[in-house]
């Protein structure tokens, strides 16, 4: 899993909740509880473990960790930015991204282009899934899909046209593949194990 969906799965949880908590406090005189979410939010030594855990740990010891919000619950010093699982899919899946890597994953969330001439390397190391291999917004399989799931991965983002030659499908997560082809958020899913 890359961090498209990832964010785009954390934005969607966390709009979902908290319209779901505005509509209950709108017909209600008390106020609603908290969304499920927030109340099992993890603690910040908690979240910092599990986002470490997606990428080696010569990266993960220096990078800036953020939580489920993009909220930095540790500051870092290399360049990296890592974030803890996402619970709302069905794998663990904590990602690290590098500058680039960040910026292309925000051109993704803000449905931009991304920039030009910025190639980006993320890591998984912990696996992912990803709700699609073509669609970068989806927040579900489609109904007769179901997750992709890819094991300890690393990726190479932002690469354009240029990965002639690779799958272009999720059909083998063993072997390297494009998700997302023929969209400006291609990127190139590289099995480590």
């Amino acid at each position: 899993m890359s961090y498209r969906s990832l964010s785009l799965c954390f934005a969607a949880a966390f709009l979902t909740a908290g319209t779901i908590a505005y509509s209950q406090a709108a017909t209600q005189k008390t106020p609603p509880p908290p969304p499920k979410k927030a109340a099992a939010a993890a603690d910040d030594a908690t979240l910092i473990k599990s986002a470490m855990a997606a990428a080696p740990l010569a990266i993960a010891k220096d990078a800036t960790i953020v939580n489920g919000e993009m909220k930095v619950i540790r500051a870092g010093t290399n360049g990296w930015t890592c974030m803890p699982d996402l619970p709302t899919s069905p794998g663990t899946d904590p990602m690290c991204l590098d500058k680039n890597g960040m910026e292309w994953a925000h051109a993704l969330m803000t449905k931009a282009q991304p920039p030009k001439g910025k190639m980006g390397i993320g890591y998984m190391l912990m696996g992912g899934s990803d709700a699609s291999n073509t669609d970068p917004f989806a927040t579900k399989p489609a109904a007769d899909g179901k997750w992709v799931d890819t094991g300890a991965h690393m990726m190479v983002l932002n690469i354009g046209d240029m990965f002639a030659g690779y799958p272009t499908t999720a059909t083998n997560t063993k072997v390297p593949y494009v998700m997302f082809p023929g969209t400006p958020y291609a990127h190139l899913m590289i099995p480590v194990k």
